[in-house]
Formats: C-alpha cells, structure tokens, sequence
C-alpha cells in the first residue's frame, strides 16, 4: 500500500515508517508591528506573496488533525494582525488540538483575550525584548514596554498559564538578572531565555548579538540562583546558544519527524528557515495536501535518515540523537547544507563557530555592518552564507 493511504495507527506500526508530525506552526502573517533586530523571519519576507485565506488555513488545520497532528501554534509576523484569528482558534478547538498564541502582544486587548478564551485557544506565549523600557522599545523599534506588562497581567487576569519569552544576546544579557525580577513581579508561570540562535536577522546582526564567554556564566549563574529562590513558583528555562555549544542541538528533532511548519503564503516547511536552503523545491498547500507533502515531497525526505550524511556525521554514535544538527545552520556557515553543522566540535568547518566566538571576546569586536533592523522591503541581497 502507498505510504499515503496508511492510516494513522499503520503509520506508526509500519517498519521504517514516517509517522505524522505532532506540531503544526501556523505562520499566519509575516506582518508585524516590531522590527527585532534578531526576527527569525526570512530576510526576504516582504517577496512571500499572497496569504492563504481563512477557508485555507481552515483545510490545511483540518489536514493536519487528520494526519495525527496535536499541536497548533499560531505564530508569524505578529497573528494577531489577522483579522481571523478567532475564527481559527475556534477551528483549532473544534478539532481538538492543543493550540497556542505565539504574541508580541501588541493588539491583544482585553476584549480580543476574552474572545480568544471563548474560542477554546489554549496557551498564549508573550516575548519581551528586555526588562527595561529604553532597551525594550530600542530592540523592536517601536514603544512597546508599557503596553507589554499590561498585556502579561491581562494573560494572568483570563486564567491562562503566564509564558513569557525573552531572547537573549549580547545587547541585553547583562540585564538577566532584571528580566527575571520582572518575571517575578508580573507572576510569570514559565520563562524562556532563548539566547539567540543565528538565522534570519539575527544572522545578519550576529556580530553585535554574539555574547562573550564571562557573560554567558555569569547569566547561567544568576539563573541558577533565581531557581534556587524562587523554588517551584515559576518554571525557567534556559537555552544556550548554538555558537557555545560543543554538538549540536537536535534541530526540530529531526528534519521532517516532529514538526511541520505552514508559512503565510502556504509553502510547507520541515522548519521556519529551511527556504533559505538552494535547491530544493518547497511544495504548497494549494498545490498539494499536507499529507502528500508531509510523505512524499523530495523536500521532506531529502534529509530524513542518514543516506544523505557525510562524515563525521555518517559514522558518528550520536547521529540518532542529534541528527547531524541544523541544515540551515550549515549552509549559512559553509554553503552546503549536507555538511555537518559547524556547531560540532568535530566538524570540519567547526573554525567558523570558533572565529565568531573569538571575534565576540575582542574588546572591541569586528563590526561588517550597522545594526540592521527588520525592514518592510526585500532585503534578499544580505541572506548570503558567510564563506
């Protein structure tokens, strides 16, 4: 039988099977009314093209329930620059996933929560850019702090679970410790500190974002003694950055296993950065369904497996486990996304991530360009590899 035909229980139980993907990130938009100097939208968004309509988006979640998908997360741009937002949610519900709102939280007021409660959305997830309103307003380009903490205690006041991320980088590491005294005082149940991973503009900006070695302890300290303060009152969660790292992270848990992500346009993606990759056509819902995608697009299976590695990633023991790291990390970094991701100490282009590292521990780091913020334009040019 066609792999396509499988039911969802054969589709576990076959030998070697694909099974489904658990999350789906519904990218409604790339519109936003921030413009993060570290946004992991494509450099070229402003070339996407037009929207897929509500009936769209409707079809494709109704898709992806039927494939096995459990998990739905509304994202972008900012969503909530979707004037359907709450008719989708209210689809998310009535098919039964777990759904979340991944928010600057600008234009969530009280009346769009509540709307949002009613239609079953699950989660909602707030991003500050610091714990100070000069450096918050600085970063996203717009005056936005005061209009943040309103929106965190609105999050508090509809009884859903306070999830606030802030990414972290050079610019505002040193403010860790006031970032978690406002998690604190706002009543936050979750807290992720992302330090930056470098793709999208972030990737551009990487020579300003890049913390040093003393900053990185000396934040991982102090969230270390906030834990042990504030005890179970509020979950903190820490991510260091790839630069940092000696392996590599096991990127979205393996390319085309766990997640699919739908951009605004509709191409279907094994993660939010994978179209920056050459030579791969990304196939469309409005062409195919998500399910053919899913099993039998070139695009899904390229990476799937092992067949495609090179050594050391071909013979390496922790090839199951971290899948080689991210392919779009290894083509910003050595221009070919079958190589293994420079991250790994044992990889051969592994210099590229030593040479950044180094050039953040100058006292006076190599800048090639300005800070650039997200543009309304298209700025294709910049997304380049650095070789």
């Amino acid at each position: 039988m066609d792999k396509v035909g499988l039911n969802t229980a054969e589709q576990f139980s076959a030998p070697n099977a694909i099974r489904p993907p658990l999350w789906l990130l519904a990218e409604l938009t790339y519109k936003c009314p921030l413009h993060c100097v570290y946004c992991s939208n494509p450099l070229d968004y402003a070339a996407a093209g037009k929207e897929l309509s509500t009936a769209e988006w409707v079809r494709v979640l109704q898709e992806g329930r039927a494939m096995g998908s459990a998990q739905l997360g509304f994202s972008g741009g900012e969503p909530l620059m979707r004037d359907d937002l709450i008719e989708l949610a209210t689809e998310g519900r009535r098919l039964g996933y777990y759904s979340n709102l991944i928010t600057s939280g600008i234009g969530l007021t009280e009346a769009k929560i509540k709307a949002l409660k009613d239609a079953g959305l699950d989660h909602i997830q707030v991003s500050f850019q610091d714990s100070t309103k000069e450096l918050n307003d600085f970063l996203g380009s717009t005056k936005t702090f005061e209009l943040k903490q309103k929106v965190a205690h609105l999050v508090k006041a509809y009884d859903y679970p306070m999830v606030l991320n802030v990414v972290i980088h050079r610019l505002n590491i040193d403010h860790i410790e006031k970032i978690l005294e406002l998690a604190e005082s706002i009543g936050v149940d979750y807290l992720e500190l992302a330090n930056s991973q470098f793709y999208g503009w972030a990737f551009l900006n990487r020579d300003h974002l890049i913390p040093t070695r003393a900053q990185l302890t000396a934040a991982e300290a102090a969230v270390h003694r906030f834990r042990e303060r504030i005890g179970d009152k509020m979950r903190v969660y820490f991510v260091v950055p790839d630069y940092h790292a000696s392996r590599p992270k096991a990127c979205m848990n393996g390319w085309g296993a766990v997640f699919v992500t739908i951009t605004p346009n509709g191409t279907v993606l094994p993660c939010h950065e994978a179209k920056m990759l050459p030579g791969i056509s990304f196939p469309n819902v409005r062409e195919h369904s998500l399910k053919t995608i899913w099993h039998d697009s070139d695009a899904f299976n390229r990476y799937r497996g092992d067949s495609w590695m090179k050594d050391p990633c071909k013979t390496c023991p922790d090839k199951e486990k971290d899948f080689g790291g991210c392919r779009c990390q290894a083509y910003l970094l050595t221009g070919d996304a079958t190589n293994t991701d420079p991250v790994c100490e044992l990889a051969p282009h592994h210099y590229t991530v030593e040479e950044a590292v180094a050039n953040a521990e100058r006292e006076h780091p190599k800048i090639t360009r300005p800070l650039v913020f997200r543009l309304d334009q298209n700025s294709k040019e910049f997304c380049k590899p650095s070789i």
